[in-house]
């Protein structure tokens, strides 16, 4: 079973899907990926969970983030599921769902968690970056539906501290003020940050977001 951890490149696969074979990285392109697992087909959580994704897509496409579901059932089952989800979430999928059904891409990835069960997968969120490397890993029990407001949240904060030396601070959405990065001195964070630099602490430093 897999490690990934953050920072390691993810492994490339081919697999079929709910759309066709998918091969990972040629899908992938030069564009973020959320991977998230399913334990099975006819789940409730994950039904609402697929369904919220669909609404959400248009969001995760103005981030440049492509979504993938993965399940252990084979196509033809999510075939079936989707039409369910569509029905009961009044929504339309819009993004494949890996058929993992021997396992490959959950071995791969480090889904199967046998303390919790053996032959399932654990709901993880994998978000992954242009250069296919891991940036984001969530795990959740099979009681709780995951939060996507919170992946676009931290692709959002991804996206910003990829490009400006800040960091983002608790809570942080869109839009707030971010935290200057320990690294740069307090005079030279003021000439990088014409907007102002609010020293609270010599190494808590605040400034509003720089690309707004």
């Amino acid at each position: 079973m897999a490690n990934l951890q953050l920072g390691d490149t993810v492994p490339d696969f081919t697999q079929d899907s709910s759309e066709g074979e998918i091969k990972f990285y040629d899908w992938a392109g030069d564009s973020w990926v959320v991977l998230f697992s399913h334990p099975a087909d006819y789940t409730p959580v994950c039904t609402t969970e697929l369904g919220e994704v669909s609404r959400l897509k248009s969001e995760f496409d103005k981030r440049n983030a492509k979504v993938i579901a993965l399940s252990v059932d084979d196509a033809e089952s999510h075939k079936g599921w989707i039409g369910d989800i569509n029905e009961t979430q009044q929504t339309t999928v819009n993004y494949p769902i890996l058929a993992d059904s021997d396992n490959k891409v959950s071995d791969l990835y480090g889904m199967i968690h046998p303390n919790a069960n053996a032959k399932l997968t654990v709901r993880t969120v994998f978000v992954i970056d242009p250069a296919k490397k891991l940036r984001l890993t969530i795990t959740y029990p099979p009681s709780t539906g995951r939060n996507f407001e919170e992946i676009l949240r931290v692709i959002d904060s991804l996206q910003l501290t990829d490009n400006y030396q800040v960091a983002t601070p608790v809570n942080w959405k869109d839009g707030d003020d971010v935290v200057v990065v320990p690294s740069i001195p307090t005079e030279e964070a003021k000439q990088k940050f014409p907007k102002g630099v609010e020293e609270i602490k010599s190494y808590l430093r605040m400034t509003p977001q720089p690309n707004k």
